[in-house]
């Protein structure tokens, strides 16, 4: 059995690989990535081979089809979504997509892909998997134009395995890397880490779906295993409040103190996500495991182990 796992070298990338690693022991492993985004720390102790390229690559591309993998997890992208150059990201996230489904076509590999909860926008909630799509930026664009190529490519080849996982707000071990696109959890536990107020918007009572990278790795696994077509959601289904998050991490850290509220800069923010499991449960047969009461002090300790938080600009 061969797997590639393109940016594997990210944050859900790195997990998925080592745990591939785990549930597989017998498969080979390969990890690609250009680490413009990614970071090698996120693969010390992977044993497995490394490519370092760009999927938007053709000599990259030509590579992947000559390998004959059994399944490609395409983690690899710009997940800036303040990045508002709108050719650069469809490139990247888009037309790169668009060449990996076609290799997979040499060997017909299975390609689970992320996709992202970004394409719903300021959707109505719980946001299900067929509600129209208002993505707001060109991130979620993006994401959106690649959910719509996924569907024309599993009609046109109904022998290739698709799923496309829509995250939502993704937390936990091995973003340090990410800078100002880390999870808020990180930012606030940084913040009080150091002694500092946690500071929200106004007045913490946004809501987002907040789900375990681990949670994700297994979401992965599960598309694989399930061999049928789909996109679906990857959230736990259960929203909770930013005033949430601060508690539970002021718990855990067995501190208490005040938290700062200031204005919203953003014309649009998602203040209210929440995923529809429905698909998820029907394709995958996978449900979350991991709610912000476990995950939170889970990662926490994760953070207190490995990481110099001194070094960390939140």
């Amino acid at each position: 059995m061969r797997f590639l796992v393109t940016g594997g070298a990210g944050f859900i990338g790195s997990n998925l690989t080592f745990e591939l690693k785990k549930r597989y022991p017998d498969a080979e492993v390969v990890v690609l990535d250009d680490f413009s985004s990614g970071h090698f720390k996120n693969l010390i102790g992977f044993d497995g081979e490394i490519i370092t390229g760009s999927i938007f690559d053709d000599g990259v591309i030509e590579e992947v089809k000559k390998r004959s993998f059994d399944a490609i997890f395409h983690q690899a992208a710009n997940v800036d979504t303040t990045d508002h150059r709108q050719k650069e990201m469809m490139e990247i996230n888009c037309e790169a997509f668009k060449k990996i489904l076609k290799a997979a076509l040499n060997s017909k590999a299975s390609v689970i892909y992320a996709s992202s909860a970004a394409v719903y926008g300021n959707g109505n909630v719980p946001m299900k998997v067929n509600q129209p799509l208002f993505p707001e930026n060109v991130y979620g664009f993006s994401k959106y134009a690649m959910d719509m190529f996924a569907y024309k490519f599993m009609k046109e080849h109904p022998e290739i395995h698709i799923v496309g996982l829509r995250y939502f707000n993704v937390y936990g071990p091995r973003e340090t890397f990410k800078g100002k696109m880390a999870s808020m959890i990180l930012k606030l536990t940084v913040q009080m880490m150091k002694g500092r107020r946690p500071r929200l918007f106004k007045w913490g009572e946004q809501k987002r779906d907040f789900v375990y990278v681990m949670d994700c790795v297994e979401a992965n696994i599960k598309a694989y295993e399930s061999f049928k077509n789909g996109v679906v959601n990857v959230g736990t289904g259960m929203a909770r409040s930013f005033n949430e998050v601060v508690a539970v991490i002021k718990k855990t850290l067995g501190i208490d103190i005040e938290t700062e509220y200031f204005d919203n800069p953003y014309d649009f923010y998602q203040n209210y996500t929440e995923a529809d499991l429905t698909e998820t449960r029907e394709i995958l047969g996978w449900t979350p495991q991991t709610t912000i009461e476990e995950g939170i002090p889970e990662y926490i300790k994760w953070i207190k182990d490995n990481v110099n938080v001194d070094r960390l600009d939140f």
